[in-house]
């Protein structure tokens, strides 16, 4: 049998979590009222630390008393959500972004103690991102494309002379933009700027630039694909340090001596390092494995010994955080069936203290379910990483719905992540299938550029052999098979049911591409420096390309789906247009098929709001319940 090398582990895992003693089922409201937390910022004092909280229904920045665990909401936000990004060096000040209902034009903005907030980018039009303090801290470095939508430009402002009751908007360009390189990391005493260019989604090069001399060098000549993500410059600025896949499957960290021109590799893995930083002064060195869709955290000190942390419960670190002092760390813990909470722990004494509890009391952790990896052989033989998710309690013989969730991207990656809305679906007896189809990250730069060209096609037919996986499962239902996904997920949905009308028994789309011409016309102009690479990938519209796009686009094979589905739409949506949804649903009612919509006009690409993302789940779930399970309204 085609998946008879996958099944015996499958049924393994089946046997031990089938019984007949079922879970607690919780409303989508319980499941909301897990807390998502993240981010992070410790005080001048190290006594306190901000992050972001959506405790209120909508994300705000909270402060946490590091001794007591005492929470304090900072900013109280009830439309648009806040994002903390710093507490200000030498007050209580706090920096934070935010964009209006979604529409992704975030600003940052400047909010003092007694909660005014001033707003430091003057062009309305203008998109904004904070890049951090200048190692004095008498500088704040932010990227802005308001001289050019198309390209970022880096900014200044010096802080440190100004009294706080004086704060002025007075920003000094540091680097003019004006070939799509955008910033990367900037050295201690501001001389040299890390610039990356993209070529294609999965070529790039790095470049250095000297803000004294002008001089924009080169420091990626190769050949074939190749990427690279500078990370941090040495503490003396004499090295850059950079991740890089030249001549390798997965990303590995590397030195470029500037004087010399010398590189030596530094660290790799049989997996991509997603990111590696230094604390203040090099003492501890931290690097992040993508280790098969979870996060594995290394801190090293500085003769390279690992830094072992005792006494904390099985899940991932993420989120590390040193502060400026080198003796306290910040860092989040999670796993795919527990939330994320805050820990702090002492690098001297080795203590750990958890600062948060997120999952809500009402939810019994036990009714929680581990995503497991599983891989299975798609047409042409390609292993697919994908993460199932049983539903506990399932009966002797009991036959259960099922659900392939398809990440956005193209090019992303579902991971052992905590999920309220997939551990809801579980927990309301649908088990899920998270499918990592070929041109996901996370699993070597070949397995990534197996899509271009494809979309819509390799990748689809990894969903339908996803599908087959699933219906060779004891416990599964092979005639009650779904497709759900939001973004490129949403369009790989609306594909199926055009492309593939039989393959799936309903459609759950998530604000996803229906019509690719129209899409890559309209992308957002901050996506300037993108746009060639993203035209290499998918294809060009203004071109010969139109064609293929057009044969790919959902919206226009509409007349061909025969399954029901349902579309849940942000009105602020930059990327996927209201309009793109309206016309789908249109053109799809037109067959005769149960098509719902859901629009939200207070959200963007992706819902923040609680209330709204209660609403998106309760319709979704009335939807599967309706429609996979059989079950009256």
């Amino acid at each position: 049998m085609k998946y008879a090398s996958t099944l015996f582990l499958i049924l393994a895992l089946l046997t031990s979590c089938s019984t007949s003693d079922k879970p607690e089922q919780y409303s989508i409201n319980q499941f909301m009222d897990v807390v998502s937390v993240n981010g992070g910022a410790f005080s001048k004092d190290e006594n306190r630390f901000l992050i972001n909280s959506n405790k209120t229904g909508i994300f705000n920045a909270v402060e946490i008393d590091l001794q007591t665990g005492e929470q304090k909401f900072i900013t109280s936000s009830t439309d648009n959500a806040i994002f903390s990004e710093s507490y200000f060096p030498e007050d209580d000040r706090i920096l934070y972004s935010s964009d209006r209902g979604g529409n992704e034009i975030s600003h940052l903005y400047v909010q003092y103690p007694e909660g005014k907030a001033l707003d430091l980018i003057s062009d309305s039009t203008a998109k904004s991102d904070f890049i951090g303090w200048s190692f004095s801290k008498q500088n704040l470095y932010y990227t802005s494309n308001s001289r050019d939508k198309r390209f970022f430009d880096l900014y200044k402002i010096s802080t440190g002379s100004l009294k706080k009751e004086d704060f002025v908007l007075s920003a000094a360009s540091i680097y003019q933009n004006e070939k799509g390189l955008n910033v990367a990391a900037i050295s201690r005493d501001e001389r040299y700027l890390a610039l990356t260019e993209s070529i294609t989604t999965n070529n790039s090069n790095l470049y250095l630039h000297d803000t004294q001399t002008g001089e924009t060098k080169l420091l990626s000549p190769h050949e074939g694909d190749a990427q690279y993500s500078p990370q941090y410059f040495s503490v003396d600025g004499k090295q850059l340090m950079y991740l890089t896949d030249e001549n390798s499957e997965f990303m590995y960290l590397s030195s470029y001596d500037i004087m010399t021109g010398e590189r030596k590799k530094i660290e790799d893995a049989p997996w991509d390092i997603s990111y590696s930083y230094i604390s203040k002064t090099g003492k501890y060195r931290v690097v992040a494995i993508n280790n098969d869709a979870r996060t594995e955290m290394k801190i090293y000190d500085r003769v390279g010994n690992l830094v072992q942390i005792q006494g904390i419960p099985q899940g991932d670190i993420t989120g590390v955080n040193i502060s400026d002092s080198e003796t306290k760390m910040c860092f989040y813990l999670s796993s795919s069936n527990n939330p994320a909470n805050l820990y702090l722990y002492e690098f001297e004494s080795g203590r750990v203290r958890q600062l948060t509890n997120n999952l809500n009391p009402e939810i019994n952790p036990e009714d929680l379910v581990e995503g497991k990896v599983v891989r299975f052989s798609s047409f042409d033989g390609l292993k697919i990483p994908s993460l199932l998710y049983m539903p506990k309690g399932i009966g002797a013989g009991e036959k259960i719905p099922a659900l392939l969730l398809i990440h956005g991207g193209p090019g992303g990656q579902t991971r052992l992540n905590y999920s309220g809305y997939t551990q809801y679906l579980v927990n309301h007896g649908y088990a899920i299938l998270a499918v990592n189809n070929r041109g996901s990250s996370g699993y070597g730069k070949t397995f990534f550029a197996a899509d271009d060209r494809k979309h819509g096609d390799a990748d689809l037919r990894d969903c339908v052999e996803a599908k087959n996986f699933l219906s060779g499962l004891p416990e599964i239902d092979k005639e009650k098979i779904g497709i759900m996904g939001g973004s490129y997920g949403g369009y790989m949905t609306m594909a199926a049911l055009a492309f593939q009308p039989e393959a799936f028994k309903v459609g759950v789309n998530l604000f996803g591409v229906t019509n690719w011409l129209r899409t890559l016309k309209s992308i957002p102009s901050w996506w300037g420096s993108f746009r060639s690479a993203l035209y290499t990938e998918l294809g060009d519209p203004f071109t010969q390309d139109s064609v293929a796009l057009y044969n790919k686009s959902p919206l226009f094979f509409a007349n061909k789906i025969t399954k029901p589905f349902i579309v849940l739409q942000g009105s602020n949506d930059p990327r996927v247009l209201q309009i793109e949804s309206d016309e789908m649903v249109a053109e799809a009612r037109k067959n005769g098929v149960p098509v719902e919509y859901v629009v939200f006009p207070d959200e963007g690409h992706g819902f923040v709001k609680k209330e709204n993302n209660i609403k998106a789940y309760e319709e979704i779930l009335k939807f599967l319940d309706a429609h996979l399970k059989g079950l009256e309204k």
